[in-house]
């Protein structure tokens, strides 16, 4: 009799075991925190003003904080009680079949938004060294050896333990670090604002181009973007109340610090100022620059081990540490050929798919994910209701836009899948 060599494990879409648990409450907070702080981050800060007045802004900043980071914190929890991973949350609700259509998408917007947080990364040390060195930024040379640099030291984390480098480099150092720069670009430039009229600041009249709501859509855009990925990192929770209450307090207190230094930033610089450069004239900007791009590094690497997650739950004979090394030497060439700055409206085209995704799952399983659904190969009611809310999010972005389009998408999707829950 022959013996049949046994089928690959899928670690993606099997649960992770009670004993692999390993992340707290605090292990949370930390990685969220450090996922929520970046350069983008601040950038969208700066693109509320003067469009708002600050005060409107700081409360579309405090809203969408909160409420994004909730549906964040929620999906994690989720993450946690199955044991699931993103790609085994959208098998377990959209059917084994037609799962594969957005894993496939999520893994290629996962590969244009590490590609473009290395060109982030790039950008931002060319910068550092023309300022340093006198170099030119825009050198063929310095724009290669950048990239290679960048993307050899996210190669390297990928050969590592993900728990080990939340664990022991996140936790232990990275927070710190990261902390201290944000600490020290604020101080600098609140300073600045408090050394000209803080009260001019916060009663500066706006343009009156953006409404509330669609302030709160463009804050909420940030901690929404990571719903793909979340459960990848929350089912290694020890419980989903810590994971639940870590993830929102991380994301929310970074997001919020994130886009409120960025209109502070913005509103003591010229209207057409580099973000990167205001920041490195900053009395010690250079070294603040510096840690804050060394801790976009784990915004790559947070999005080359959920697409290795998901590409390993489409085909298992290649395993997650392979699937991680083949993606970020892959980004490192495409952020050497790819114009990505001109790319960034589809990357956010295909971020707009994933907040109707995760509305269904959220509408399916939010109160009940200890639910065992009955294996099947396409839920047709969930795929409807996820093509809808694309629509709705397309539709009111189009016809709308002053009632923004990341809410009524995930309110009409919630809703629906709520209400067509299998019994």
């Amino acid at each position: 009799m022959t013996d049949h060599p046994a089928s690959p494990i899928n670690e993606a879409l099997a649960p992770v075991s009670t004993s692999a648990r390993a992340l707290d409450g605090m292990s949370h907070v930390s990685l969220w925190f450090s996922l929520g702080v970046g350069l983008l981050v601040i950038q969208m800060g700066a693109y509320l003003v003067p469009v708002m007045g600050p005060k409107d802004a700081m409360m579309a900043i405090v809203l969408g904080s909160i409420i994004g980071s909730g549906l964040l914190a929620w999906t994690a929890k989720l993450g946690t009680d199955t044991g699931l991973s993103s790609a085994g949350l959208i098998h377990h609700v959209y059917g084994s079949g037609f799962a594969r259509l957005p894993i496939v998408l999520n893994i290629v917007q996962l590969v244009g938004w590490t590609t473009f947080e290395l060109v982030v990364m790039r950008d931002g040390t060319t910068a550092i060294g023309a300022r340093m060195f006198d170099l030119h930024p825009e050198s063929p040379l310095a724009l290669v050896v950048t990239t290679l640099l960048w993307g050899s030291v996210l190669s390297l984390l990928m050969l590592g333990s993900m728990l080990s480098l939340v664990r022991n480099v996140v936790n232990r150092f990275g927070l710190p670090l990261v902390i201290a720069s944000l600490v020290w670009l604020s101080w600098q430039f609140i300073g600045k604002l408090m050394a000209q009229d803080a009260q001019a600041f916060w009663n500066r009249p706006s343009t009156g181009e953006m409404g509330l709501l669609t302030a709160l859509d463009l804050v909420i855009a940030m901690p929404v973007s990571w719903l793909p990925l979340v459960a990848d990192y929350a089912r290694f929770g020890r419980s989903g109340g810590s994971t639940m209450r870590g993830t929102w307090i991380g994301y929310a207190i970074a997001n919020i610090w994130c886009y409120g230094l960025g209109i502070v930033v913005a509103s003591l610089s010229e209207p057409d100022a580099n973000l990167v450069n205001t920041l490195l004239l900053a009395q010690g900007g250079l070294l603040a620059l510096g840690l804050i791009l060394l801790d976009e590094l784990d915004n790559a690497y947070g999005d080359v081990y959920s697409g290795s997650v998901s590409s390993h739950a489409l085909f298992p004979t290649v395993s997650i540490r392979q699937w991680g090394l083949a993606i970020a030497i892959l980004c490192t060439g495409l952020a050497m050929l790819l114009p990505m700055h001109a790319l960034e409206p589809f990357l956010l085209l295909l971020s707009s798919i994933f907040v109707p995704l995760y509305g269904v799952i959220l509408g399916r399983m939010a109160f009940s994910p200890g639910q065992q659904a009955r294996e099947k190969s396409f839920d047709v009611a969930a795929a409807v209701i996820w093509l809808s809310g694309i629509a709705c999010f397309h539709g009111a972005a189009q016809w709308a836009p002053q009632f923004g389009s990341a809410l009524p998408s995930l309110i009409l999707t919630f809703g629906a899948a709520y209400v067509t829950r299998p019994r």
